[in-house]
Parts: structure tokens; C-alpha cells; sequence
């Protein structure tokens, strides 16, 4: 195979392969309030940037779906941590 094709073909590809994006708190925020979660509930952690982690006590099949399709608009990956909060 020719150099040129092989060096456009790693371009190609190499563009496919774009990091992941820290999203800063406010928007991660506005995303969990608008899929029906609290404040704090989404977070990315800076060493793992393509995990979205949702901590959530029972997310409805809504919320998942939610917070899925805004990960996966986003190159991110999504993380359902499911905690068991003590009762008051």
C-alpha cells in the first residue's frame, strides 16, 4: 500500500478518536435536574473524562434513558451507581 493512503487513512482515523470534554458542574447540573435527578447526582470524574457517573437511589427507566441519550450525544459513557441511602 502507498505511504500517502496509509497517512490519510491514520488521519482519518485519528479524527474518529477525539477526547473526551470535562463538563463543568453547572451544565452536568442542569442535565440531571432536566432528566428528573437532584443536584450532584451526575458527575465526571477528571481521571476517567468518557464516564458520565449518575448516583441515584433507584432511577426510574426515565431517568436512565435521560441520561443516557445526553451521554451518548456527548461521547460519554454512562455509569448507574445505585445507592441505598439511610432513612432518616
Amino acid at each position: 500500500m502507498r505511504p500517502s493512503v496509509l497517512f490519510a487513512a491514520f488521519l482519518m482515523l485519528s479524527a474518529c478518536a477525539t477526547p473526551a470534554r470535562m463538563h463543568d458542574e453547572a451544565t452536568l447540573n442542569q442535565v440531571a435536574t432536566g432528566c428528573g435527578l437532584a443536584l450532584g447526582e451526575l458527575i465526571q470524574d477528571e481521571s476517567e473524562k468518557k464516564l458520565l457517573l449518575t448516583i441515584h437511589q433507584d432511577p426510574s427507566p426515565e431517568q436512565r434513558a435521560c441520561v443516557a441519550r445526553w451521554a451518548r450525544k456527548n461521547g460519554l459513557k454512562t455509569v448507574f451507581v445505585n445507592m441505598q441511602f439511610p432513612e432518616g
